[in-house]
């Protein structure tokens, strides 16, 4: 029976995680970064996903570029 790099992957984060909240409960800071980094980075890293995403889908504006990829859209159900 093989276990899969995910399976492994996932438990090394809760075991991670789980092993960060008794640091915490004990008084201990672990993590060298405070709330505020976190918001920030966290912040950061959704604007930067929301910008690609918006970036990198069709977006159609005018009524000649709807009408367009309506087109497109039937062309590919016919086939």
């Amino acid at each position: 029976m093989k276990v899969s790099g995910l399976t492994i992957a996932r438990t090394a984060v809760l075991a991670a995680a789980l092993i960060n909240q008794v640091l915490i409960l004990l008084g201990i800071n672990p993590l060298p970064f405070s709330d505020n980094d976190i918001y920030e980075t966290v912040s950061v890293c959704c604007t930067a996903a929301a910008s690609i995403w918006a970036w990198w889908k069709n977006n159609s504006f005018t009524k000649e570029a709807v009408k367009a990829d309506e087109y497109l859209r039937n062309e590919r159900r016919r086939k």
